[in-house]
This record gives structure tokens, C-alpha cells and sequence, in this order.
């Protein structure tokens, strides 16, 4: 089985900021993009977390609002987690330029952060590591966009690393969120940037069952409900962060030699990385492949560089985060980091390069 590699420089997330601004300032569209972009006067940018192109095709009768938009699937990055690709999206930079390299990553002295949370062992994070020191890409290109977004994210780390720059918005219900995107239409903004993630949220609890299936009923209605605010000459762009995998209790422990040769262990359940003692990555790699190979891919830090799977060399920033032997699973299990006991409860999971996970819509309607 192969792994479904980011399309960088095409049709992948980090190309959707960069090809609206480009309109907005005259510019052509690229052809992945759907037609309806080419004669907008105003843009708004849905993010529906977790929301991934097979997910959405296999339950096309509980969205008939997305099903009934233009466009199809592009890619994520890699790893196809929430922190990567969201930062991806907005700075419409490849992670290895941006540097928020995945949702727990190395920040010195043995020190293993929580991206999302901005928290390490020691607690909050935010004045040990400053979020607009570890992310030097600027939102939006550095323009005034405004991202509607959750109140509650609007002061946290990550929202300062990934969103610097942006004019932000809070929503408490999704009710919220329509009226506050209307409001921005009504004043003319040419872009509007807009995150739900109810989607992700269910899927991590509750798995793909009937749960999921009136969560995605309930994010379909709120893209319709967005799509009534439309004025003339509007159009609404829906995409994802990335897709999900139903791992349920198919949590794998690291054999205990391999562990021997491990300093820690950082990222996520499907992109786990293993930092490795002084000297001993060849060895980890070697061993992980002969334990794991059949279940995961299994690369070293410096391969997945060279193969591009960053989208492009590492900064210096970015390639310390990292460990040195990627365990990417392409079965649907997830490797356990005992450091990271919250993790333990998901049921559904992402982060590796299989479709599921890879591919998202990019889906258009006009006003």
C-alpha cells in the first residue's frame, strides 16, 4: 500500500489561501480550484475539522448541501493532523517551512509539547515557548483577514502561532458563526475565514457511527445556513483539515527492546514519532521495520525529508521538533505514548497518509 502524498505546489490545502488572495488581487485561479472562485466579488472560507472526501461520500444522503456543491477532493499534509494542517491552510506554507510539525512536538531539554493545548508536563507552555516566536509565517499573507473561530481558542498558543496577524472573531454556538460571517459579507470584507470543528470532535469520541452521522447532518445545515447569508456575487469554499480513521481499541504498545533504545516519543497515534539514543537511528529503524513494517510505514526523519513529504527541506526549527523514525500506520491502529494519556480515549484518529486521511473536499456554491 502506498501513501497518498501531499500535492504540493497543486491541489493540497496550503495552495487554497494563497489562490483566493490571488483572485481578490486579480489574479487567475488555478484550474483545481472550483469555477465558482474565478467570478466571486467576496469569499468565505469554511474549515469543517475532521471532514474527509471518502467520509463524505460514503453519507452523501446526510449532506445534501455538500453534496450538491462543485469541486471534489485535494490533499492534506503530512501528518494529517489538526495543528499541521490548519497552519498549513492559513499561511499557505508546507510544514516543513512553517514548523508546527505535528500535535506533539520535541521543544527541548527532553520536553515534549502539546500543540493544541500549548501545555508540556510542566504546564502552560506559552511563556516558556512563545507562540509568535515558534511560527514565523504570517496569516494570510500578513493581510487583515478576519477568522470567525471559537471563542473559547481566541487567547490560546496555538491560535496566536497559527493565526498571527488575523483580526479575530468568537462564536459560542454555530448559530453564532452564521450571523458572524453575515455581519463581515454586510461590511464588504472581500475574504472571510470561518473554523467549525464539530465534526472532528464527535468523530475523536464516538467513531463514525450514528453519532457522526447527525453530527455531519448538523454541519451540513450549518454550511446551508452560511450559504443563505450569501450575498450576490459571494461564494462560500468549503474544505477540511483532514479526514479520520475508525481506530477504536486498536492501540498498539512499542515492544519494550525497541522502547530500550527510545529518549521519548512525540507526535501522534498515526504519525508516531521515536526519537532515538545518539547513534542508535539506523538500528531503530531497522528494528521498528522488522516489528512494524507490515502494519505501518516506517521511515527515518532525513528519508521523509528527501521524499518530500514536508514540502520541502526542514527548517532548522522544524527538523529539532521531529523525532528520528516515523511509525505511520496504514492499518487502522494507532501506536501508544504512554505520556500522552489523554490520546488513549479517541476512537476515531488521524495523522497518517492513507486516503481516508489524505484526501478532503474542496467544495464551492455561489450566493
Amino acid at each position: 500500500m502506498d501513501p497518498v502524498l501531499p500535492a504540493h505546489g497543486g491541489a493540497c490545502i496550503d495552495g487554497i489561501v494563497p489562490a483566493v488572495l490571488g483572485h481578490v488581487e486579480g489574479q487567475a485561479v488555478p484550474s483545481w480550484m472550483p469555477d465558482a472562485v474565478s467570478g466571486a466579488r467576496q469569499v468565505v472560507l469554511l474549515v469543517l475539522d475532521g471532514l474527509g472526501w471518502e467520509q463524505l461520500q460514503e453519507r452523501v444522503a446526510l449532506a445534501p448541501t455538500l453534496a450538491g456543491m462543485t469541486g471534489g477532493p485535494i490533499t492534506s499534509v503530512a501528518p494529517t493532523t489538526t495543528a499541521t494542517a490548519l497552519t498549513s491552510i492559513v499561511t499557505g506554507a508546507p510544514p516543513g517551512r512553517h514548523g508546527v510539525v505535528g500535535y506533539r512536538v520535541h521543544v527541548g531539554d527532553g520536553a515534549v509539547m502539546n500543540v493544541l493545548r500549548w501545555e508540556t508536563e510542566a504546564g502552560d507552555a506559552r511563556d516558556a515557548v512563545p507562540p509568535e516566536l515558534f511560527q514565523h509565517e504570517p496569516a494570510f499573507g500578513g493581510r487583515s483577514v478576519p477568522a470567525v473561530i471559537r471563542s473559547e481558542f481566541l487567547s490560546t498558543g496555538f491560535t496566536r502561532a497559527f493565526l498571527r496577524g488575523a483580526r479575530l472573531k468568537g462564536w459560542r454556538v454555530p448559530s453564532t458563526l452564521v450571523v458572524e460571517v453575515a455581519q463581515l459579507l454586510r461590511d464588504g470584507e472581500p475574504f472571510v475565514y470561518a473554523y467549525y470543528d464539530g465534526v472532528d470532535r464527535v468523530a475523536h469520541q464516538y467513531g463514525m457511527g450514528e453519532h457522526y452521522g447527525a453530527e455531519l447532518r448538523t454541519a451540513d445545515r450549518l454550511v446551508a445556513d452560511v450559504a443563505e447569508t450569501l450575498p450576490p456575487g459571494a461564494v462560500l469554499l468549503v474544505t477540511a483539515d483532514h479526514g479520520q480513521v475508525d481506530v477504536g481499541q486498536a492501540v498498539v504498545t512499542l515492544d519494550s527492546e525497541l522502547a530500550a533504545d527510545l529518549v521519548l516519543l512525540s507526535g501522534e497515534g498515526r504519525f508516531r514519532w521515536l526519537h532515538a539514543r545518539p547513534g542508535s537511528t539506523e538500528h531503530v529503524a531497522t528494528a521498528a521495520r522488522e516489528l512494524y513494517g507490515h502494519r505501518a510505514w516506517v521511515h527515518t526523519r532525513d528519508a521523509l525529508e528527501a521524499a518530500g513529504w514536508f514540502g520541502g527541506p526542514l527548517s532548522a526549527a522544524a527538523a529539532a521538533r521531529l523525532g528520528d523514525v516515523a511509525l505511520i500506520p496504514f492499518e487502522a491502529i494507532a501506536f501508544l505514548d504512554p505520556g500522552d494519556t489523554g490520546e488513549v480515549t479517541l476512537v476515531s484518529r488521524h495523522g497518517s497518509l492513507t486516503s481516508a486521511e489524505m484526501l478532503v473536499p474542496l467544495v464551492a456554491l455561489s450566493g
